[in-house]
């Protein structure tokens, strides 16, 4: 028997199920008034038209309307209608001098580079000092914050509370040099390896020293609004947030802010 791809025998799979079983057209008027649901209430919709479909039939439904953009996935086991929106940040001129400066003296390094200005787009709060994240393996981070500092005057290594009060907060231009947690979800845009939206929420979450800005009802906005606007990957995110000690809480969280 040959072997498939799980790729190809997804793509087969939906081929496979026609329209008519989908039930489109009657899903959307069944759920339109509706702003979030569950798959327990997708599932009693298909067993009106389909009482006896199997557990593994239904779930292979379900994938199929959301690969078609008929359904979108915002939470595990939580989803609306419409088309889903993956994150995807601009890679700034600033982003691509920094990187590949880092990369002429460090050819071989993993390195994450984002900035915090990505943030404005779910904060209330829209600051105007930003700062270039620069994220790298925890043994050669004392050597990428000496390289930088050699070129440039405002880089801090892990800055400290008071560090941070003191000197990065009135500072312009600022870098700030940090350890890259391993098995991080990153991004890989152009070559360039940038933070995905999961990465960006728990880092605001577990660092109150950097993101001291965007904490309290401010984190519970951009918790919202990223949620409401992009695909969130909730496994994902737990899944970081349990590399940063932080699973449990962030778990409590989310229940918190989405009410439940």
């Amino acid at each position: 028997m040959p072997k498939y791809s799980l790729l190809y025998l997804q793509n087969q799979i939906e081929i496979n199920i026609s329209k008519d079983k989908l039930h489109i057209e009657k899903l959307k008027t069944y759920f339109k008034t509706q702003e979030s649901f569950k798959t327990k209430e997708i599932v009693e919709f298909l067993n009106r038209f389909e009482p006896n479909l199997s557990k593994t039939t239904t779930n292979w439904r379900i994938f199929s309307l959301v690969k078609k953009g008929i359904l979108k996935r915002i939470s595990r086991g939580t989803f609306t209608l419409g088309e889903t929106n993956y994150y995807l940040p601009e890679i700034t001129p600033e982003q691509k001098s920094l990187h590949k400066k880092i990369k002429k003296e460090f050819p071989f390094l993993d390195l994450c580079i984002w900035n915090t200005s990505s943030i404005n787009e779910f904060s209330i709060h829209q600051t105007n000092q930003y700062f270039q994240i620069v994220e790298v393996e925890k043994e050669i981070t004392q050597s990428v914050f000496i390289h930088l500092k050699e070129q440039k005057k405002n880089v801090f290594l892990e800055p400290t509370k008071e560090v941070f009060e003191r000197y990065v907060t009135d500072s312009k231009n600022v870098i700030i040099v940090k350890t890259l947690i391993t098995e991080a979800p990153i991004l890989n845009i152009n070559n360039i390896k940038t933070s995905s939206l999961e990465k960006i929420l728990v880092d605001i979450f577990c660092n109150e020293i950097i993101f001291s800005a965007y904490q309290g009802n401010e984190m519970k906005i951009i918790y919202k609004n990223a949620f409401s606007k992009y695909a969130i990957n909730e496994s994902k995110l737990l899944r970081y947030a349990n590399r940063r000690g932080k699973k449990e809480e962030l778990k409590k969280y989310l229940k918190l802010i989405n009410g439940k």
